[in-house]
């Protein structure tokens, strides 16, 4: 069975056509979807890939958590499908308040472009399903507002779930716990500032984005 996954594109967006190529490399059949969009009916999986959604007017994913699309995911997951949110759409998940917590400026007001060293914290999410807990990858980012923030009962709940799934082991924003990505509770939900995307190979990133991208598709195959 070919997976079928839809890129959402807002106005600003940057890094939709990477997230298609990776996407197709692995064998899923994956199109651009217009985020006025509110038809995602055969699709498996939604990503809201990385860049700048509205140009981050007022703050990152504010506005685009009004689009079209952004509000056809509640319901699009209820239906079985899943839905990935990297750097950007990472943080139009949290503004739409389908993952808890906020993405605010670096600390140091940095921007931050690099490879960085993740351990796998919970493989009972979409993302790293295949993979071992306690492993480690290395996947770079790219982001000026990625340090994740929560209150004190969100990040016990969240730690307490098994739903931070990957965590800095060279924290380089000030995110909170040191956490790089989580998931809703369902596991069906995963935001993550790191870009898979751009780790598909041994020339190009290293590969380890690849190894994600590709539990993501087995996890969907095999629900």
């Amino acid at each position: 069975m070919t997976l079928r996954a839809g890129v959402v594109v807002f106005p600003g967006s940057n890094c939709e056509h990477d997230v298609v190529s990776a996407l197709g490399s692995l064998g899923a059949e994956a199109r651009l979807v217009w985020h006025k969009e509110g038809d995602l009916s055969g699709l498996d999986l939604v990503v809201l890939p990385g860049g700048f959604a509205h140009g981050d007017y007022l703050r990152p994913g504010a506005i685009a958590r009004f689009s079209p699309v952004v509000g056809e995911l509640a319901a699009f997951v209820g239906r079985g499908g899943a839905v990935l949110g990297i750097c950007n759409g990472f943080q139009v998940l949290t503004e739409a308040g389908l993952l808890p917590g906020a993405l605010q400026k670096n600390i140091g007001l940095r921007f931050v472009c690099r490879d960085v060293e993740l351990r796998v914290e919970s493989t009972s999410n979409i993302l790293t399903s295949a993979l071992e807990e306690g492993e480690r990858v290395r996947i770079p980012v790219n982001h000026f507002e990625g340090c994740y923030t929560a209150d004190a009962d969100d990040l016990r709940r969240l730690e307490g779930e098994g739903r931070v799934v990957l965590r800095y082991l060279d924290n380089p924003n000030g995110s909170a716990n040191d956490i790089a990505g989580i998931s809703d509770a369902t596991g069906r939900i995963v935001g993550l500032m790191p870009h898979p995307e751009r780790a598909m190979s041994k020339l190009v990133g290293g590969g380890d984005g690849r190894r994600l991208l590709s539990s993501l598709l087995g996890a969907l195959a095999a629900a």
